[in-house]
Formats: C-alpha cells, structure tokens, sequence
C-alpha cells in the first residue's frame, strides 16, 4: 500500500510569524526593562559565564521576575500569548493552505521549531494550528511555579527536530528510535516534502539541512532586513526569499502553493519508481 503524501511545513516563531521577539510584546515591559536592557543583559550573562544564550535568557526571565514581583506560574507564562502580534495574513494562512494542499493530494501539517518559550506559543491563537511545536521550555514544581529548564533549544539543536519529523519521532525522550537507520523513502516525511520557513542567521543550519537535502528554505524578511535575506540566497543558504506577509495571493502565498503542487507531482514520481523498481525483482 501506497503511503500518504504527507508536506511538512516547519516554522520559526519570533520574526517569521510573529512581528518581534515574544518577550518584547508584554514580558519585557512588564518587568519594566527596554528591550536593550533585557537582551544586553542576558547577553553579558551569556558571555561573562560562557553560557548557552537560550538559558540566559531562560534564566533572566526567572530573575527579573522574582525581582519585580512577578508571577512564575505557567499559566501566567500561557497567558503572555494572548499579546502576541502576527505578520498580516498569519492567522488564516492555516487553513487556507491546509485546503490547498488537500485539492493538490496532499496533507500538509505544520510545525514550530523556535527559541522562544512554548508556554508562549501556547497562549496564542494559533497554537492548534500546529501538529507540534518544539520550544523551550521550563518544568514547573509542585506549586506549578517555573523551577527548572526542562527543553532548550538553540540555533544547533533545531537540527534535531527536523529528523524527529523527518521521522516521525515525536517523544523528545525517545532517542534510540530517533537514531535507528531508516531508508529515507520509509521515513514519515522525507526531507524532499519538508518546507523551512524562517527569517534570519539563527535559522541557517535548519535551512541549510533541508535545502541540501531535497527540500526547501524560505526566508521571510521586514522591509528593512531584505538585504540580510539577500545575503541568505547569494550564500546558497536558502532556495527563496520573500516579504513576511502571509495573506492570500501574497509572494509568499504563490510561491507555498507552487513549492506543494511541485512536491506532490515528484512524490507521485518516486512511488512510480520504487513501485516500478519492486516489480522488476
């Protein structure tokens, strides 16, 4: 029996469909620090003990929290999603896509893979939209008050999440199945039917990996980074650049419904082939 086509759509958080870093929005000022006073802090953090920069700022969040008398509770965490703003388009851009996808043959999921905070993430309106989102993330004690980091993921371990889909691995504990060999057309989504879309250098090594390997990186950009962008494509790190603007008939809305017509057609080719290639044993 045939498998299902099945389009992986994977996405960074802050700057790619949301319009800032998810801290900026109402965390930050409710700590009552700039935006360069939070990020420069935790960067000093990061340099002065040569720390991942994801759990220095994990870690400033906690401190500047406790400092100002501020809540640590998940659900307080959850609800700073609610102040969340998205790139025009973002919050119908799901379905739409979902059902372009559905006419061409296809099921298209979508994933998250940023540095931000899932608790976050969680709280946004779009959180359902997602078939699963890997974030960072605190583990929380007894009294449901943030105690530990309990995922991080920076610019590097982004990496292992592309093979969790790439493979169907979904449990963040399971890395002996995550490491198993699997030929590439027995995975759940080859990395051919994966699509990247991410707006700047922390995304690299995920863009890199699904370009070179069959798929396809998208970067997204402000008007004022277009040149960062262009720099992507000249450096051969990404297939396309385009304007973060999500609503139908945008650049980017042409060019994803292109990109899942073209992987489904060469996904039906390669069953052709191996269908073809079984017979003649």
């Amino acid at each position: 029996m045939s498998r299902k086509t099945i389009v992986a759509i994977m996405y960074d958080f802050d700057k790619t469909l949301c319009t800032k870093n998810m801290q900026e929005y109402s965390f930050i000022p409710n700590v009552g620090l700039s935006e360069e006073e939070f990020w420069s802090g935790a960067n000093d953090l990061s340099k002065s003990l040569q720390m991942d920069g994801v759990l220095a700022y994990m870690w400033k969040m906690i401190v500047e929290s406790k400092r100002n008398s501020k809540s640590i509770h998940r659900k307080d965490f959850v609800e700073l999603g609610k102040s969340l703003e998205f790139y025009d388009g973002v919050t119908e851009w799901f379905d739409r896509i979902n059902s372009y996808g559905k006419a061409a043959g296809v099921q298209v999921e979508h994933y998250i893979i940023s540095s931000g905070l899932k608790e976050i993430i969680e709280g946004s309106s779009i959180y359902r939209k997602f078939k699963e989102v890997y974030a960072c993330e605190f583990m929380y004690d007894e009294n449901d008050i943030a105690c530990w980091p309990k995922n991080v993921v920076n610019y590097t371990t982004k990496t292992q999440f592309l093979f969790r889909i790439n493979k169907g691995v979904s449990d963040l504990s399971d890395d002996r199945t995550l490491n198993d060999y699997i030929p590439e057309d027995e995975r759940r989504i080859p990395f051919r039917n994966m699509i990247y879309i991410a707006d700047g250098i922390t995304d690299v090594p995920c863009m890199k990996l699904v370009k070179v390997n069959g798929g396809y990186s998208i970067a997204v950009y402000q008007k004022s980074k277009k040149e960062q962008a262009n720099e992507l494509l000249r450096n051969n790190r990404v297939n396309y650049i385009v304007p973060a603007n999500y609503k139908e008939g945008s650049d980017l809305d042409t060019l994803i419904k292109d990109v899942i017509s073209e992987i489904a057609l060469k996904d039906e080719l390669v069953k052709l082939h191996l269908k073809q290639k079984e017979k003649g044993r």
